[in-house]
């Protein structure tokens, strides 16, 4: 059986196509991303723009010819923070009905955190205990304690409501951002990640999955262009993410953009991306993981043994 799945975020639309291999893992029959900012402006406004949903639908419509190519027997789209926001989903709801031909399911933020971790613990099934899984999104921040193995089991999932489109938009506003915007942000930060119940000091194993943390380790290794098969179980040192940090929240826009491996759609939030791991990092005892690995994958493992 061959399934498709589709994560539709704050900042992108990503769409995997997969069908079962060995030992429960996936086959990737076709992997890509298209960012298309639906979170435009809805930290504000409480609405999708309409620039921004004519973007999304357009990334759909594309992905329908792609699933429709390879004969896919199942299809799950989900929809993440931006849409749990806007109060004018129903257009959202009814364009990915036209295209997709499916129902977009909006799921909470426990469910986001099941589904990262899953799809992370399957990549890399044998770390230490506990392990903290984080995803950096766009609107917001996923972090799940939990342990791996054959089956990956959860202790403790939370959401927050802080990601790289929102504090980008609501704190970063300076080009590049002031010393006073980034302390108004991390502290921010800090007061969400005091309150989350998270033993940071117990963690045994930190993994990073989502574009946040897969562009950090990409810029970390300097890489001269993206590559999947090299970010996919690197390591970067606490020290490390905080010299980067550092370097992207004293960096304009068009110095970003310039970096080798960089998103030019992502180059503006970014920073406030790296500032959330920063954050996070500092109250860790070990290093950070990256898997490939992530929210897309724990979705079609669903739809495989659903």
């Amino acid at each position: 059986m061959r399934v498709a799945a589709i994560d539709c975020g704050t900042n992108s639309v990503r769409l995997l196509v997969a069908e079962a291999g060995d030992e429960g893992r996936l086959v990737d029959l076709d992997r890509r991303l298209i960012l298309t900012r639906l979170g435009q402006g809805v930290d504000a406004t409480g609405r999708f723009h309409p620039d921004a949903l004519a973007r999304t639908l357009d990334a759909f419509a594309e992905y329908a010819d792609v699933i429709a190519q390879l004969g896919v027997d199942r299809v799950r789209l989900v929809a993440t923070s931006a849409a749990r926001d806007a109060s004018n989903r129903d257009e959202f709801f009814a364009g990915a009905r036209e295209r997709l031909g499916v129902e977009a399911a909006i799921i909470s933020g426990d469910e986001e955190a099941r589904l990262s971790f899953t799809g992370a613990l399957t990549a890399l099934p044998d770390v230490a205990a506990p392990v903290l899984v984080i995803d950096i999104g766009g609107g917001s921040t996923e972090l799940i304690v939990g342990s791996g193995g054959a089956a990956p089991h959860i202790d403790h999932g939370l959401s927050l409501d802080i990601g790289s489109v929102r504090v980008r938009e609501r704190f970063l506003a300076g080009d590049p951002p002031t010393t006073e915007q980034v302390n108004a942000a991390s502290a921010y930060i800090d007061s969400l990640l005091d309150g989350s119940g998270v033993d940071f000091d117990s963690i045994a194993t930190w993994i990073g999955v989502g574009g946040t943390a897969t562009s950090l380790s990409a810029l970390n290794q300097r890489l001269p262009a993206y590559d999947r098969t090299k970010v996919h179980g690197s390591s970067m040192s606490r020290v490390e993410l905080h010299a980067l940090t550092h370097d992207l929240l004293t960096s304009t826009v068009e110095q970003v953009k310039a970096l080798p491996s960089m998103h030019p759609k992502r180059a503006d939030v970014i920073c406030a991306g790296a500032l959330i791991a920063a954050r996070i990092g500092a109250r860790m005892p070990v290093d950070l993981t990256i898997s490939e690995s992530d929210i897309l994958d724990g979705i079609a493992l669903g739809l495989l043994h659903g």
